[in-house]
């Protein structure tokens, strides 16, 4: 009936995904870190024990009258089966660029417990001066964040922990004292201001109005004259949050575009809103992944750092600087061809 009304009667691609576990101590494990803290009993009145029963009974229920894929009869279906939560993956019929990211996503995510602690470098040099993107060192501000961060991953003696950083000073800076595996990723650069890298804002708006405009108007897909857009960045991102998927423990110390972009995934933000997030300085963003969701807790550490949010505007530039809106959008037109 699915595949009837699907293909046959509205032309759609259709994939049947199936995921069978038969593993009594992954299900067990499953039951008790995850599904009890499930939406169905949140607010429910049972205490865990209850919970974890009643789940038992209804993983029964759904035994009973459950029907599997059947292979032989059922072979010209597009399937993906997960078997034990990843441990194998069969696929079937798989074509076209769409169904291949869905196996390649299939094939990178577990259900071993982790933590991801996100933050951004220290305060830099630029970040003192307002000035956008570049590699500048850090503050002396920002020289303090070392010791605290270090300290504070350090002591809790997180088992196989990793370091990611960008391949930019001060966010290598930053992971110095760090004591665990350490690993550079060029994808965790900055995003690319290009031509007005080491501008400050007040800079752009004065040399460049209509960019700027044209900036405050979408600053999603706004394209830098020479770098890129936010757009551009989360496509670069896709194969560090794949590895994300993969991995145990990982302190990741990135940019503000870029932990901005990490953070949406994990907390499931719409796209609208990735440019808005507030990442400060100087914390860190501990994500504990759940099923359903994410535990997301903000610890922000006593050492000052400037403030570099820009909040979305309110009126929007073109109309502050008197430039049209079809002037703006025209301009950055250019750029993304």
């Amino acid at each position: 009936m699915v595949y009837d009304t699907v293909v046959s009667k509205n032309g759609f691609k259709c994939i049947y995904l199936e995921s069978i576990c038969d593993n009594k101590t992954l299900i067990e494990t499953n039951i008790i870190n995850m599904k009890i803290r499930s939406p169905d009993y949140k607010n429910s009145n049972m205490n865990d024990n209850e919970a974890v029963e009643d789940f038992r009974q209804r993983i029964e229920h759904y035994s009973a009258v459950y029907v599997p894929i059947d292979e032989e009869e059922e072979g010209h279906f597009t399937t993906m089966k997960v078997v034990n939560a990843g441990e194998k993956l069969i696929i079937s019929r798989q074509e076209g660029y769409l169904q291949s990211r869905i196996a390649y996503w299939l094939m990178n995510i577990h259900l071993v417990p982790r933590t991801i602690y996100l933050t951004r470098h220290g305060e830099s040099l630029n970040n003192l001066a307002g000035k956008i993107g570049g590699d500048s060192d850090l503050s002396p501000r920002g020289e303090l964040y070392i010791p605290a961060l270090a300290n504070l991953i350090n002591k809790e003696n997180i088992p196989g922990i990793r370091v990611w950083t960008s391949w930019l000073k001060r966010s290598i800076q930053t992971a110095s004292g760090i004591e665990a595996p350490q690993e550079r990723w060029k994808a965790l650069n900055e995003l690319d201001s290009g031509d007005f890298e080491g501008m400050t804002y007040e800079e752009m708006s004065q040399k460049y109005p209509v960019e700027f405009a044209a900036r405050d108007m979408n600053k999603l897909t706004y394209r830098f004259p020479g770098g890129e857009s936010y757009v551009d960045l989360v496509a670069r991102l896709e194969p560090v949050i794949m590895e994300l998927e993969r991995q145990g423990n990982v302190v990741v110390i990135g940019h503000q575009a870029v932990i901005r972009c990490l953070l949406a995934y994990f907390m499931e933000k719409p796209l609208s809103e990735l440019p808005y997030m507030q990442v400060p300085l100087h914390t860190l963003i501990k994500i504990t992944p759940m099923a359903y969701g994410c535990e997301v807790e903000y610890i922000p550490l006593p050492v000052d750092a400037v403030d570099t949010h820009r909040p979305r505007p309110t009126s929007p530039s073109n109309k502050r600087l008197r430039i049209s809106s079809g002037k703006a959008i025209y301009n950055q037109s250019i750029y993304n061809k």
